[in-house]
């Protein structure tokens, strides 16, 4: 069958051709808002260096992931929905399938490897030596890598790739009940949407309840700067998870319900959030993003580097000396912080505060993270 083989086996669509207009309308709305977003995040990251730091590679790597899925999957959904029908035959609906699966996965995964390094260097004060991108070079390609070992078994016959909803898209098939199907949906659902989902939580919930700690002693400029970082982060995966859970739980209905009871209409919705999500996630980046910011400001103004005149670290931390006076207060438990011997602030020039009450001495101590 030929790649621009105009037809392949759809589902009654149940749309009507104004249904399919409005489809299109909000496609090319995101289509165009999310090359716009994240060429704009990759123009920044590439013009200013003071952005080009280990941790911000796995901030990259979800804007390089979105814009891919703008450019390779968008356009041809948009052109589909326009039609009324799909448009470039069973192997494009298949690698249609395969790459906005394979982009979406890599975009979870680095959201929870980036929560795993706020976890580690926050409550764990890991050393931020700006300079090593080994480890995140290996946490970009781990990405791709775990990604890919979800979603090329379709090709090698466990469960497999084709139209969904209304026709004029791809995915895989959820509404096949064989016992290859069922369990790869399971596998799928576990391991790319739930169990990143769980380290998200477990890790941004310590940090929260750190930075609670924290926030109830000493209110400073270093601590609402922190404070603001976390928001960033978390806005970061609450988008993205209300993107794409509606499209998790449809495909569960689809796999374990009964027949029919996911018609191609509803299925419209939640595929159309999952693709919104590429919009958002640069505009985050810009919004709540203090030293992208900062950057983004000076590209529009045509301005030199704002940031290349200060000390910036990617990574950040917020704690107590490890042999405070006997009368000073802990702010989170001893397991949570450093390992045995080191020593009592974190390597990399911290942006700190002191405070003093009679014989008690509160050190905060903060790595500033975009």
């Amino acid at each position: 069958m030929s790649f621009l083989e105009p037809v392949v086996p759809q589902h009654p669509s149940g749309l009507s051709r104004a249904g399919h207009t409005v489809v299109a309308v909000f496609l090319g709305l995101i289509f165009i808002l999310g090359v716009l977003n994240n060429f704009l995040v990759l123009l920044i990251f590439a013009k200013f260096q003071s952005l080009r730091t280990p941790i911000n590679l796995i901030l990259l790597n979800i804007s390089v992931s979105d814009m891919l899925v703008c450019i390779f999957g968008t356009p041809f959904s948009f052109a589909a929905s326009l039609h009324g029908r799909w448009l470039i035959g069973h192997q494009g609906c298949m690698w249609y399938g395969f790459a906005n699966s394979l982009f979406g996965i890599v975009s979870l995964v680095s959201l929870s490897v980036l929560s795993y390094e706020r976890y580690t260097t926050v409550l764990r004060c890991a050393k931020a030596d700006v300079s090593d991108y080994r480890k995140a070079w290996l946490c970009v390609a781990g990405s791709w890598l775990y990604a890919l070992l979800w979603t090329v078994p379709p090709f090698l016959g466990w469960s497999s790739y084709g139209p969904e909803g209304a026709g004029t898209s791809c995915s895989v098939q959820w509404h096949r009940r064989s016992a290859g199907s069922v369990s790869y949906v399971v596998c799928l659902f576990v391991f790319c949407l739930l169990l990143p989902l769980l380290l998200m939580v477990l890790c941004y919930g310590r940090i929260l309840v750190a930075v609670r700690g924290v926030t109830k002693i000493n209110l400073t400029s270093a601590q609402r700067r922190e404070n603001h970082i976390l928001v960033m982060v978390v806005s970061m995966v609450t988008c993205y998870l209300l993107c794409w859970m509606p499209y998790g739980v449809v495909a569960l209905l689809a796999t374990f319900g009964r027949m029919g009871l996911i018609d191609p209409v509803a299925s419209i919705v939640p595929s159309i959030l999952a693709k919104s999500s590429t919009v958002f996630n640069p505009i985050i980046y810009v919004l709540l993003n203090n030293q992208f910011y900062r950057c983004f400001v000076a590209f529009v103004r045509c301005q030199a580097d704002p940031l290349s005149s200060h000390t910036f670290h990617t990574q950040q931390s917020s704690r107590v000396e490890d042999h405070p006076p006997a009368n000073s207060r802990h702010l989170h438990p001893p397991k949570a912080g450093p390992l045995p011997g080191r020593q009592a602030s974190c390597p990399g020039g911290p942006v700190g505060s002191q405070t003093q009450q009679g014989d008690s001495t509160l050190i905060l101590v903060v790595h500033y993270m975009p």
